[in-house]
């Protein structure tokens, strides 16, 4: 029972000779080829003699026209003979049926086995495997020979993932074939983290004028989907296929698979806009000798074949006889053609899915045949006679290769239900109008499978390269996915990796962070190792700090070497001499103490730089303050009666300067003791570089010494300060303010800036300090008095002096 024309084919039903209608010729070119397997298989079995030998195998031609209501008559018109169709009554069977082979699609197998089942006559079906008909309680008589699409979604997903394609959308038939579909799908692509754009069901009977399916083309063109699979048959989604034509789908490319027959309906629209479509149909077998059996067939043979003299007249465009209806058309066809001669757009020659199933079933009816009547042999049973012969067929069906003695564990239906490898085809249509299909790849689900031909591919017009499909655009290296609250997982933005954090692959899901060692390149893609870095000599910084506290300890040295050459200048012994070479030695050990902070610390530099900063310079503010308090007290000591005369030796003042360095030197050697500066490597302070600095130990000692300096030259600064005015021509109260206005200045400009720099940058600030501080002094006490020393001698004198209140 084949669907080889449909129903507004005929006149009538069941009319002798068909009056062919041109809207409905697609149908028959490609259905026609299911007939003629069943013509190659019956000769091939009939040929060999170990097969059914002494039977001839035959067969009895039903055409269901692709209609249900039809398939249930024929169900019918098999059971009772072809004359009045009475139920429970068989009239004029002659011919010795045993099975039916037909259903090219789920509906027309289930109207029939309604009738068939209720007689048990085993029914082979060719259409697409339905999990519907699996019910053994339901349709127990039912045997399905396409292969289980239970690897299908599998073999889609894997296309797709080739491609790229992670935002898909799903149109599929409401039934539940097709939900078992949807859920196989979506279950694969939540795996690959695919996801579904939109999901929508198409009616079995599809109403335009319905509003709910009416809602369903909007859906698919205002999806950002770019890739559109559809899952269903050719004729539930018959009337949906032709609404189509109705809404132009630009920039969509349809998936679909050979179950879908788009290429059935011979409507150039239809077919214009499916230009490109990608289609999965079961690997398909090229039999032997079919191509020979095409070319043995011919009108004039077999004259008797009502349904080879209409396709003949259709792919030919002739007529075969004046009596044909075509006439008015057509002229009469040359003699010699066969159906060798068709070109293969109008028929196939290699064996396609429906039409390899029916050659199976074929072979399989043989078989089974064949095996229960060497298990009969003893009994004398005439086909066709005894009821029991279909009933009994219904055990070796089951086999794929029936043996004696074989049992169910053996034989059953789930041994030959599983498609392994599916080919890749697209449809590609050209001006004629003509279409074919273009094998373009083959997938295998179980082994992984994948050979894709791209460059054979005809995309459709709206895409000049591979379509890309996806929600959002792929996040780079340097990046990582932030999915959208109440999104699926294919719709995220992008978002840069933090300072210290890399992704280098594609869509990363989390950063990774760097070792210590390294760090992030530019583009946050990669890890590079960082450079050791420290304040060097001969980098331009530390070569011009090294520079300034050279110079100015040359330069103090120099001044000393003046202070010691006119020792016995007035000027020289009225500024207490032997404080100034105090002063002017620990000034020249303060800039060169600068030095231990340039190069490459070690654990040694760390103990001594700070330490040594700290009482070099308290020596030198030690000397300032008692330079201070000898000016003050030699001006009280000249009041009469004053008692303050004793004081002014040079005893008071080293006194005065070793008890402040003693008291300085007790602060550096509990910090010591318990927190000393010790050496450690900055890997955070900057990104791309590990400082080898001196870490300070304790914070409250060093901010403690320097506190305690800040200390003697405040109250140095406060002495000069009220001295400043004294009139004397080498009073130096006010040089010794200014010396002490800038060194407080520095220090306390110092203290900020310390804090807010990382790295070699804050040794740098601490060795400006202390050179600017010590040039400072330099600066502002001894630069008048060498001027005078060395430019104005004249003014250098004992009687300029006299003249004057005299320390």
């Amino acid at each position: 029972m084949f669907s080889l024309t449909e129903l507004n084919i005929y006149q009538s039903t069941f009319s002798s000779s068909p009056t062919w209608i041109g809207a409905a010729k697609q149908f028959m070119l490609k259905n026609y080829q299911h007939f003629l397997t069943l013509q190659f298989a019956v000769d091939q079995i009939n040929k060999d003699p170990h097969l059914l030998p002494n039977i001839t195998l035959g067969y009895q031609l039903l055409n269901n026209l692709n209609s249900n209501k039809v398939a249930v008559e024929n169900s019918l018109t098999y059971l009772s003979g072809r004359s009045l169709t009475i139920p429970n009554y068989s009239c004029g069977r002659q011919h010795k049926s045993v099975a039916v082979i037909g259903g090219m699609s789920s509906a027309l197998s289930m109207s029939m086995a309604t009738i068939l089942g209720l007689y048990k006559v085993p029914q082979i079906t060719y259409g697409p495997f339905d999990p519907v008909l699996v019910d053994k309680v339901q349709y127990p008589y039912v045997y399905q020979m396409s292969s289980k699409e239970s690897t299908l979604h599998l073999a889609v997903v894997q296309l797709m993932l080739y491609f790229g394609w992670t935002w898909v959308g799903l149109l599929f038939s409401d039934n539940p074939r097709g939900q078992q579909f949807f859920r196989d799908l979506e279950e694969a692509m939540v795996m690959h983290s695919m996801c579904l754009a939109f999901k929508e069901k198409v009616p079995e009977n599809f109403n335009q004028e319905d509003r709910e399916d009416h809602k369903i083309f909007p859906k698919v063109i205002a999806s950002s989907s770019k890739v559109i699979f559809i899952y269903g048959n050719t004729y539930g989604l018959l009337k949906f296929s032709i609404f189509m034509t109705q809404y132009i789908l630009y920039g969509k490319i349809l998936v679909t698979t050979i179950s879908w027959d788009i290429s059935a309906q011979r409507n150039s629209k239809i077919m214009s806009h499916l230009h490109g479509t990608i289609i999965f149909s079961q690997a398909n077998r090229e039999i032997p000798g079919f191509k020979d059996f095409l070319r043995s067939i011919n009108s004039t043979v077999n004259s008797e074949d009502i349904f080879l003299k209409t396709f003949w007249e259709v792919v030919f465009h002739c007529r075969i006889s004046e009596e044909s209806p075509v006439k008015m058309v057509y002229s009469l066809c040359p003699e010699g053609l066969s159906l060798a001669d068709v070109p293969t757009h109008e028929l196939n020659t290699d064996i396609m899915t429906l039409s390899s199933n029916i050659y199976n079933e074929v072979y399989l009816l043989a078989h089974a045949i064949h095996q229960m009547l060497q298990m009969e042999i003893k009994e004398t049973l005439e086909l066709g006679v005894h009821p029991l012969l279909s009933w009994k067929l219904h055990y070796y069906l089951k086999c794929v290769n029936p043996v004696p003695g074989a049992n169910d564990e053996v034989c059953g239906d789930e041994s030959r239900i599983m498609a392994e490898t599916y080919n890749v085809l697209n449809l590609q249509f050209f001006p004629g109008p003509k279409e074919t299909l273009v094998k373009v790849g083959e997938i295998s689900p179980f082994n992984k499978g994948l050979v894709i031909n791209e460059e054979d591919i005809a995309w459709p017009d709206d895409f000049s390269e591979t379509p890309i499909s996806i929600c959002s655009v792929s996040c780079g290296p340097g990046f990582k996915k932030i999915i959208r609250e109440s999104e699926p997982i294919c719709c995220f933005d992008c978002t840069l990796c933090s300072d210290r954090e890399i992704s280098n692959q594609t869509d990363a899901q989390q950063c990774l962070q760097c070792p210590e060692d390294q760090y992030p390149s530019k583009e946050r893609d990669r890890c590079l190792p960082k450079t050791i870095t420290y304040l060097a000599y001969e980098e331009p910084l530390g070569m011009a700090l090294a520079s300034a506290a050279l110079c100015f300890s040359l330069l103090t040295a120099l001044v000393l070497g003046v202070f010691v050459k006119h020792r016995d200048t007035p000027i020289v012994k009225a500024n207490n001499r032997s404080l100034s070479y105090t002063l002017l030695i620990s000034l020249t050990l303060c800039f060169l103490c600068s030095l231990l902070f340039i190069g490459l610390p070690t654990q040694a530099t760390c103990l001594l730089r700070q330490i040594s900063f700290a009482v070099v310079f308290t020596v030198a503010i030690a000397s300032i303050l008692a330079k201070t308090l000898t000016v003050v007290l030699a001006f009280a000591a000249t009041k009469p009666g004053s008692g303050l005369r004793k004081w002014l030796g040079s005893t008071t003042s080293y006194f005065l300067i070793c008890i402040c360095t003693l008291i300085q030197m007790c602060l550096c050697g509990i910090w010591l003791g318990t927190h000393a500066p010790f050496l450690e490597r900055d890997i955070h302070s900057e990104a791309s570089l590990i400082v080898i600095q001196c870490n300070e130990g304790s914070l409250f000692f060093f901010y403690s010494v320097l506190g305690y300096m800040g200390f003697l030259a405040l109250v140095s600064f406060m002495m000069a300060f009220l001295a400043r005015k004294l009139p004397d021509t080498f009073n130096e109260a006010k040089y010794l303010t200014f010396a002490m206005l800038v060194f407080c200045s520095v220090w306390i400009s110092f203290l900020p800036t310390y804090q807010s720099t990382k790295g070699k940058a804050m040794v740098a600030v601490e060795i400006f300090s202390i050179v600017v501080s010590s040039a400072g002094i330099l600066t502002c006490i001894f630069a008048p008095k060498c001027y005078v020393i060395l430019l104005r001698s004249d003014r250098n004198t004992l009687e300029i002096l006299k003249n004057k209140v005299s320390f």
